[in-house]
């Protein structure tokens, strides 16, 4: 329990929306911790969640993780939520070390602790030398989140025009990156280690997003390599799963024109999300976190969909016939 005398301090940002509604920001002032809400109840809630059980047993405490692509968005949502609950966090990146010195700046206002890693996931060298780092720096491995993915304009293509370099790149960035990655990661790992891939679902699974061919085929390629070494690894109780964001500010979806953020973002208010509202970097922290945690040693092998219930709508039936 948080000591009773210590005053915390919160910044709630609120901007009123076009239906009537509301969407808030709530920030921990000491951490840097957001979280979004939709109501003014919301916002009292995520007060007292914030206040009560940010302080809760840190239950990855002596853990150690990596996280690619940890210096921004989702990867910053991760690796952030994993030092809160205890955990020394790996930040890789590819370019941005500006992004990645803020974000274990952040990792430390947690009491945690780790440090910066630069590779390029899609080449095998940097990938083994990125372990050979982690190896060198924590000695051993708890918690491997393959996050990184590479910029829209480095496949960015409808299947008709995409060139090789591009599609062999998103190949490389995801699967194979996988592939290598989980391999350098058990050298490091003791039984009961945890494996977090974070892909999205929809693009691997469906066709209409023209332009993601090729990042929707190594997505998918990276979900069935998660279900293989489920298996593989399963007898020494390491779980290998997978984590599908829906769209999610700060995000890939803030690489697209500005006027296709604004209508994603009122689509998925408007209830294509159930829960009426896009997700944040520290949802998909917290799911992350959760499969992480001791208790998720019996899900392996999984996808799941941490989209505010945004995978279960019906794509064929009108939103207001569904709403009846």
């Amino acid at each position: 329990m948080p000591d009773a005398n210590r005053v915390l301090t919160f910044v709630v940002r609120v901007v009123q929306s076009g239906t009537g509604g509301l969407r808030a920001v709530v920030e921990r002032v000491k951490t840097g911790r957001k979280e979004q809400a939709s109501t003014m109840e919301d916002i009292g809630r995520v007060i007292a969640a914030m206040a009560l059980g940010g302080e809760a047993a840190m239950t990855l405490k002596g853990k150690h993780a990596l996280v690619t692509g940890g210096s921004r968005g989702i990867g910053r949502g991760i690796a952030l939520k994993l030092a809160e609950t205890g955990a020394r966090v790996a930040i890789h990146y590819y370019v941005n070390e500006g992004a990645a010195k803020e974000t274990l700046e952040r990792v430390r206002k947690h009491g945690s602790d780790g440090f910066l890693v630069q590779a390029d996931v899609s080449r095998v060298q940097d990938i083994q030398r990125m372990f050979a780092r982690v190896r060198q720096e924590f000695g051993t491995l708890d918690i491997f989140v393959a996050n990184a993915r590479p910029e829209l304009a480095k496949f960015y293509q409808k299947p008709m025009e995409i060139t090789l370099e591009a599609w062999d790149h998103a190949l490389d960035s995801q699967a194979k990156a996988f592939l290598v990655g989980v391999r350098e990661a058990v050298q490091l790992m003791s039984d009961g280690s945890r494996i977090v891939a974070v892909t999205y679902a929809p693009g691997a699974q469906k066709g209409t997003w023209q332009p993601w061919v090729a990042m929707g085929s190594a997505k998918a390629a990276l979900e069935s390599l998660v279900r293989y070494f489920a298996v593989t690894l399963a007898q020494r109780g390491i779980t290998v799963n997978s984590v599908s964001p829906g769209l999610t500010d700060d995000s890939v979806l803030n690489g697209l024109p500005q006027p296709v953020v604004d209508t994603a973002r009122a689509w998925h208010q408007s209830g294509w999300t159930p829960m009426g509202r896009m997700g944040t970097p520290a949802d998909i922290g917290n799911a992350v976190a959760l499969l992480c945690s001791p208790d998720a040693g019996w899900i392996t092998g999984q996808l799941i969909h941490a989209d505010g219930g945004a995978s279960l709508a019906d794509t064929l039936m009108p939103l207001e016939v569904q709403h009846g």
